[in-house]
């Protein structure tokens, strides 16, 4: 059990006192900008990183549902201190970005906006109730925040 609590907690950001899944998320856009940090420093195709990035969002996104539903067991539903959600929405929104640290940045500020905010369809996901709306509501912050990056992106805005 411990493990799952570490796994579910972002080894222990969920506990920060205030804004836990802002700890979370920036522990989240830390990690993923050392994992390619550490990728490109290897010389790395990019499409290799790509994949790469892609399979540690879905191995994470599917341990951290599972130690979602372990710490479930003790606490309660969508504890303030379960932050591997936001590990993953806040990779997503990071994916394919220029390995820069102001789009890492821009990331996680347009991440947490979706998240907090929960437009569109992320409330009624979030209202689900159930161990996979835990992950799938930041998944679709993610994905959204992903989105409005590229586009930004594209037109040149950022």
């Amino acid at each position: 059990m411990r493990i799952h609590k570490i796994i579910a907690s972002g080894f222990g950001t969920g506990y920060a006192l205030i804004a836990p899944g802002t700890a979370g998320s920036i522990l989240g856009v830390l990690l993923f900008w050392i994992i390619n940090y550490l990728f490109t420093g290897f010389h790395i195709d990019s499409r290799i990183i790509l994949f790469l990035n892609l399979f540690a969002i879905i191995f994470l996104m599917i341990l951290g549902t599972y130690s979602i539903k372990k710490v479930h067991t003790q606490w309660e539903h969508d504890a303030a201190k379960i932050v591997v959600d936001e590990i993953v929405g806040v990779w997503i929104a990071a994916f394919a970005l220029p390995f820069s640290w102001i789009y890492y940045f821009y990331a996680l500020i347009i991440f947490r906006f979706y998240d907090i905010v929960k437009p569109l369809f992320i409330k009624k996901i979030d209202q689900m109730n159930n161990d996979w709306s835990v992950m799938l509501d930041d998944v679709l912050a993610g994905i959204y925040s992903f989105i409005t990056i590229q586009t930004l992106l594209h037109f040149n805005i950022i």
